[in-house]
């Protein structure tokens, strides 16, 4: 496992590129205004795609910056459901996971 520093580090990168992703979103949104009917259509249905896009953008910075809480106030690398230590290969995958595996699964387990 990569040291807190550095995971961090990682997790700053991270926001910084989708936060520029975001802002090149939201630049092409505020372009489209075409007149031609059939253009604005088509310009319409590219825009739900950006703004499914950024949605996804936002939810993952929201879950960056509660890892970075997390980081900070010392409880990076644990589960937030059961206690447990999240494993080095699922924080290498999903480094603002608050969950283990286990309790990932659970959640995710339809009822």
């Amino acid at each position: 496992m990569i040291d807190l520093v550095q995971r961090k580090a990682q997790l700053l990168e991270r926001k910084t590129e989708l936060t520029r992703r975001l802002e090149e979103i939201d630049a092409e949104l505020d372009e489209h205004q075409s007149k031609d009917w059939e253009e604005l259509a088509t310009e319409r249905e590219g825009d739900e795609v950006l703004e499914g896009m950024g949605a996804q953008g936002k939810a993952e910075i929201v879950m960056i910056n509660a890892a970075l809480e997390r980081i900070d106030e010392g409880e990076y690398g644990y589960c937030a459901v059961c206690g447990d230590e999240i494993s080095a290969e699922r924080l290498d995958v999903l480094p603002y996971t608050p969950m283990c595996r286990d309790c990932a699964a659970r959640v995710a387990k339809p009822h």
